[in-house]
């Protein structure tokens, strides 16, 4: 049995699949097995995932299940006792297998280990920004608040902590599931705070940027209504589990939700659903404000600039800025 095994959902992704099987296959921890879940793809993907060749790729079939659908599959084919997620966009660092395996062994009471983020673009180029979450002590309030895990290709996780999550909902009759397939956004957050408030595995990062997390620019604002209703449906599920809980951080969490939204909508020059975005996160709660204030008031003054300056002069503005920090 291999000691990890590293669950790959892949659906219509033959541009970004060869890459992302690449860097997986040049882990410099050697003892895993690679499942790679083809999820009804119509492309060439299941082609070139075959094309590898190599013993450590198990490749599964199935009709369409959506992402959480295509990661519970290769949950449950999983032979390993550390179980990493990577979307088939993203990039492995060499090294990243090995520190979480090496973690997690010296560990036993943390069940998610994860890592921060370099972002890269459509082709592969890095973006020069990272996401470099709070590593320790992290409760479920920081899960909410902030969810430091940040990407579903920073994490390993420990089969003893999936499994103390695992359920099968009524009609399931194949397998059970981890995460919940009624999500098509917001999935993971769903999972990693159901995990913190029902269990008492601990979440603990790694330093480095060990994930390369791409971004593709072009209709990120398009999907930011659809991403509020999939957090909020999130957090209208999982209330019941801890009233109180919910009573006391919802409104901070709300914020700091709406602001990553803002941001999102920022990015792709969306002036109208930036400037929206940042009136309701201060409408919710003022704490990220206080608690991170350089953050915070840069998403602030990029939406109020972008409004003034619109989307072509606000870009143009926003490489210049890049350029000089680069050069200085």
């Amino acid at each position: 049995m291999p000691t990890a095994s590293i669950v790959v959902p892949a659906y219509n992704v033959a541009d970004t699949l060869p890459a992302t099987l690449d860097s997986l296959l040049k882990q410099t921890f050697r003892d895993f097995e690679i499942l790679l879940v083809d999820d009804g793809s119509t492309d060439n993907t299941l082609r070139i995932a075959e094309g590898f060749g190599d013993p450590r790729l198990r490749i599964i079939s199935q009709a369409n299940r959506g992402l959480a659908g295509a990661r519970n599959t290769g949950i449950h084919a999983a032979r390993g006792a550390f179980i990493g997620l990577c979307d088939s966009d993203d990039l492995w660092h060499p090294a990243k297998l090995a520190r979480h395996v090496s973690h997690l062994r010296s560990r036993p009471d943390v069940g998610v280990s994860y890592s921060g983020s370099a972002m890269i673009d459509g082709a592969g180029q890095p973006l020069g920004l990272s996401q470099r979450p709070r590593l320790r002590s992290v409760t479920a309030a920081h899960i909410f608040r902030r969810n430091p895990v940040g990407n579903g290709s920073a994490a390993v996780i420990r089969r003893a902590a999936l499994d103390s999550v695992a359920w099968r909902p009524t009609g399931e009759y194949r397998r059970n599931w981890w995460f919940d397939e009624t999500f098509r956004q917001s999935e993971d957050i769903e999972f990693w705070l159901r995990m913190a408030l029902t269990t008492d595995w601990r979440f603990e990062g790694v330093t480095g940027d060990l994930t390369l997390y791409r971004i593709n620019s072009g209709g990120l604002s398009a999907s930011v209504a659809r991403q509020y209703d999939a957090w909020q449906h999130m957090v209208d599920k999982l209330t019941p589990l801890a009233p109180a809980f919910f009573a006391q951080h919802a409104g901070a969490a709300q914020s700091y939700q709406l602001r990553y939204l803002c941001r999102r909508a920022i990015s792709d020059g969306d002036a109208e659903t930036a400037a929206t975005l940042a009136r309701q996160a201060l409408d919710a709660s003022l704490r990220p404000l206080w608690e991170e204030p350089v953050k915070s008031s840069v998403t602030l003054a990029a939406a109020v600039t972008l409004n003034l300056l619109g989307a072509s002069r606000f870009a143009n503005l926003r490489a210049v800025l890049r350029g000089s920090s680069t050069a200085a």
